[in-house]
């Protein structure tokens, strides 16, 4: 859509449901990349514990901005975004993605524009202002590092998700060298075929023909190894990429929970260190010691309770995420073996086949 500058790609969202909430049984809208970064915002800012599907990455190269292998791959990352929302027994009753699934395109954007600040109160701005200041201040002054969980469980669980953020993204980036050598063998083959077809033109009698069966074969070959390129990216290195992505959707999970723990721990110790103070209150104005003994209480539990749900939920969220990797993963190495054993064969049958003329020509 647009040109220029100003260009950019929209995408077609398809619905079908059954559920009573949806407005008909198929609704299809027109949304844009940052429709779909609203939608996922939204959600990690309100459910807070769970994994949130990832988003494939915004930033591209301009050179490669439109090319139909980058559209289609966003495409199918936008996709997986979406349906794994629709099928999370949480995700799916959400306000939000019923907004994002049946709003047309005004409503939408009016709902994003308020989200990404345009309606925002000068208030919120000095507030941002002043939460950057305090950061900068701690690092000045290199105050102590904030307290931070340390039951042997979040170890091991910590521990778990980097090793295996490096181990993925290690495997993606080989992922990608297989992609790339099998599209440069592709096209040194097809540089190959031409050259040997040239070369018997040249010779004539009995090697052009053989010559050019060899060329022929080898083009042939070319436009496999192309072919299986395209299904290694799509199917091997992508779905890689997106458990890296994922990874990266756990670890912002953590934050929250981490932020979750200091609030709840400040608050403990704030209520005990106040606690000693409130005492001297108790004999002088008893109505004003329960009144603010309450609320000390009721804030500290409520951090409590909040911390607690987060760790309940990461819980079930890391079982479902360990079922769903071993699935996806286990289905793109399958994948990626059957292609693999698929282009030996038509590789072997290829060279196989002109053997018989090769011979005579060697012999004769």
């Amino acid at each position: 859509m647009g040109t220029g500058v100003q260009a950019y790609i929209s995408y077609r969202v398809i619905t079908k449901t059954n559920l009573p909430d949806f407005e008909g049984q198929e609704k299809i809208v027109i949304r844009r990349y940052s429709d779909f970064e609203w939608l996922h915002d939204r959600l990690a800012e309100k459910y807070k514990g769970i994994f949130i599907p990832p988003l494939p990455e915004k930033n591209a190269v301009e050179k490669f901005r439109f090319s139909k292998e980058f559209i289609e791959l966003r495409r199918q990352a936008l996709d997986l975004f979406v349906n794994r929302i629709a099928s999370h027994p949480e995700l799916k009753q959400s306000g939000d993605l019923k907004i994002f699934l049946q709003a047309d395109e005004e409503k939408m954007d009016r709902e994003r524009s308020y989200e990404t600040g345009i309606f925002k109160k000068p208030s919120d701005f000095l507030q941002m202002f002043k939460d950057v200041q305090s950061k900068v201040s701690d690092v000045v002054l290199g105050k102590e590092k904030p307290v931070e969980e340390s039951s042997p469980e979040y170890e091991k669980l910590k521990n778990y998700i980097f090793e295996l953020e490096n181990h993925l993204a290690e495997a993606q980036k080989q992922a990608f060298r297989l992609v790339k050598r099998h599209r440069e063998l592709g096209q040194s083959l097809a540089d190959f075929g031409k050259a040997i077809k040239l070369l018997g033109a040249c010779e004539g009698d009995s090697l052009e023909k053989v010559f050019s069966e060899v060329g022929s074969k080898s083009e042939m070959l070319s436009v496999k190894l192309q072919r299986e390129a395209d299904n290694l990216l799509f199917n091997f290195e992508e779905p890689l990429k997106d458990y890296v992505r994922a990874v990266q959707s756990i670890k912002a999970t953590m934050v929250d929970r981490a932020n979750a723990f200091r609030q709840h721990h400040d608050l403990f110790q704030q209520k005990e260190y106040k606690g000693v103070n409130l005492e001297k209150l108790k004999f002088v104005n008893p109505d004003k010691f329960s009144e603010l003994e309450a609320e000390l209480t009721a804030d500290s539990e409520e951090a409590t309770k909040r911390f607690e749900h987060i760790v309940a939920v990461m819980n079930e969220e890391l079982a479902r995420f360990q079922e769903q990797k071993t699935a996806d993963i286990g289905f793109a190495f399958h994948e990626f073996a059957k292609g693999q054993a698929k282009l030996a064969k038509d590789i072997a049958d290829a060279w196989r086949g002109v053997l018989p003329r090769l011979e005579a020509c060697s012999t004769s």
